[in-house]
């Protein structure tokens, strides 16, 4: 991943399509993820991050965090670094950017 804290919804979807192992995390609350979300991510509420961290500390995959515009991801992404969590990124912009960028078939709100 190029940049330090974010990733594109471009090279996100690169990474997908290569099959390249990666964790997929969304923060957003649950009635954000019945709008829309994408396939493979791992709903975890941004509030519940805090008390997942010993299995996000034990992954060995690099993990892309990702909410509604990418503020929340974004805060995940710095706090885990401050925990020594460095193979995380936010998705730049968001589910919202991926739906315009990416995929139209993931509805925006």
């Amino acid at each position: 991943m190029s940049n330090d804290l974010e990733i594109t919804p471009q090279q996100l979807a690169r990474m997908v399509q290569s099959g390249e192992p990666l964790r997929l995390i969304d923060v957003r609350e649950p009635f954000e993820l019945q709008l829309g979300h994408l396939e493979d991510a791992e709903a975890i509420p941004m509030r519940s991050i805090p008390s997942r961290l010993a299995s996000l500390e034990e992954e060995e995959r690099p993990i892309v965090v990702l909410c509604h515009h990418g503020v929340r991801s974004l805060q995940v992404v710095c706090w885990l670094r401050e925990q020594g969590v460095e193979e995380c990124r936010s998705l730049a912009g968001g589910i919202d950017r991926w739906s315009v960028e990416v995929d139209p078939a993931v509805p925006r709100y």
